[in-house]
């Protein structure tokens, strides 16, 4: 991969797996000088050391104190930041579980916030930030009411955070299903049907992955005429039934 991204540092919240570890391995062989952060600790160190990660930090995006001490320990302006999270929560109204959707849009939305606004003075002028969201939820169906708020949320805050925050550069990627660890464990015992049907049904003929998403959040890194756009990464998803 060409260093496209030498000399630039990146920081990626939320990435010891996933969509989020793969863009640190992308962007490590771009060039980028990798920070990390993440829940878990031991999973966190596994990512840190395969990257070459320049520093990795215990955070969650619902930790306000944390996000603030973390960007204001920064020892120099970063380039890039992506903002990852767990994912939302599938249930219908009359099962729902208000406390853990409490805690899912927390994260999703305030969360994205709070980066937005603790980030802003350790971002050099024209960097950017990107935030990850879902495109699958914009149909209406049943247990997507939480995933649906945070699909149409997140694109408005990316939004206004471009015109509040410039000459920073703020989009969203918006993923459909995506094949990662965490789908796994959403999915359990039916990953491999879900699989295959995306596979006959997909536009692409295949399943996305993280490094689909991953490549769209280096292209926003390095593209210094996109703020405030959000792009859709789901193999066309959002056009069959």
């Amino acid at each position: 991969m060409n260093a496209l991204l030498e000399g630039q540092t990146v920081v990626v919240l939320g990435g010891s797996s996933g969509i989020g570890l793969e863009t640190a391995r992308q962007a490590s062989r771009s060039g980028a000088e990798v920070l990390l952060t993440g829940r878990d600790r031991a999973r966190l160190d596994r990512a840190g050391d395969e990257v070459g990660a320049t520093r990795t930090a215990r955070l969650d995006l619902a930790d306000t104190a944390g996000l603030e001490s973390f960007f204001a320990g920064l020892p120099t302006q970063v380039d890039h930041v992506l903002v990852t999270g767990g994912g939302p929560t599938y249930e219908t109204i009359a099962d729902l579980d208000f406390e853990r959707a409490r805690r899912v849009l927390d994260e999703h939305l305030l969360g994205s916030l709070r980066v937005a606004r603790y980030s802003a003075g350790h971002v050099r002028p024209g960097g950017s930030i990107t935030f990850l969201t879902g495109s699958h939820a914009r149909r209406a169906g049943p247990g997507l009411s939480i995933a649906a708020i945070a699909a149409a949320s997140v694109p408005v805050i990316a939004a206004n955070a471009a015109v509040e925050l410039a000459p920073i550069r703020v989009n969203a990627v918006a993923a459909g299903f995506v094949d990662t660890p965490l789908s796994a464990r959403l999915l359990g015992d039916d990953l491999e049907e879900r699989r295959d049907q995306l596979r006959h049904t997909l536009p692409i003929r295949r399943v996305v992955s993280a490094s689909d998403v991953a490549a769209t959040v280096l292209h926003l890194m390095l593209n210094t005429a996109v703020t405030g756009a959000t792009y859709d990464v789901d193999g066309g998803q959002q056009l069959i039934s």
